[in-house]
Formats: structure tokens, sequence, C-alpha cells
């Protein structure tokens, strides 16, 4: 993986993506009110769980993987939390760069500017 010209990790892509932390679990639950309530669900003795209010998205490492997804769906369902969405979600490269930069990617376009996001600077 290179930034501004210099190499700033090395690895295929699966080593690189293990660095940023593995797979997350993404629900998205029906009710907003609900919202702290899921959390705790979800938070079983790992804090690290993420809240969008606006999209009622709750984030989630998955230690486990996809038998911590089955386990998910059982709890929301045994809570009676209507679920939206619910996804297993591995880091992308895009995830890893700003992981390991703190800025998103920059591209260079056909006519010289960088776009970063899908901005031009």
């Amino acid at each position: 993986m290179v930034d501004h010209g210099k190499i700033i990790a090395r690895g295929t892509a699966d080593e690189l993506k293990a660095q940023v932390g593995g797979e997350r679990i993404e629900v998205i639950v029906h009710d907003k009110a609900v919202l702290a309530e899921a959390r705790a669900l979800l938070a079983r003795g790992d804090d690290d769980v993420t809240i969008d209010d606006h999209t009622r998205r709750l984030t989630v490492p998955a230690h486990g993987g996809a038998q911590s997804l089955v386990g998910v769906v059982r709890d929301f369902d045994e809570a009676g939390f209507k679920i939206d969405d619910i996804a297993l979600r591995r880091p992308t490269l895009d995830d890893v760069f700003l992981s390991l930069t703190g800025h998103v990617a920059e591209v260079e376009s056909e006519n010289g500017t960088e776009t970063t996001a899908g901005r031009t600077r």
C-alpha cells in the first residue's frame, strides 16, 4: 500500500484487511427508540459498538465471524427488536488505507486534478 509515493504497508489484501481488526456486524434496527437497548445487547463485554442515529445502524466487531452473526439474529429476535438489515462486513482496502494514514485515498483524475472521496481539490 502506497501513500504519496511511500510504501506504508506490505502484504496481501487479506493480510492488510486483518490489520484493521477483522469483520464487523452491522445491524439496522427498525425502531430508533431501541438503539440504546440494542447497543447494550450487542456490547456483551465489547464496548466497541458504534451507533449512527440517523441511519439506525449499529456496528460491532464480529469475534467469531458468521457464527457471531447467527447469535446476534437470535438475540435480537428474543429481545423482540425488529431488524431492517443485518450484514457481516469485512474491511475494505479503503478502510485499511484510512486506518493507516488517517485520511482517505486521493486519486488523480485524467485532467490532473486530485479527488478525495468523490470531491475535487
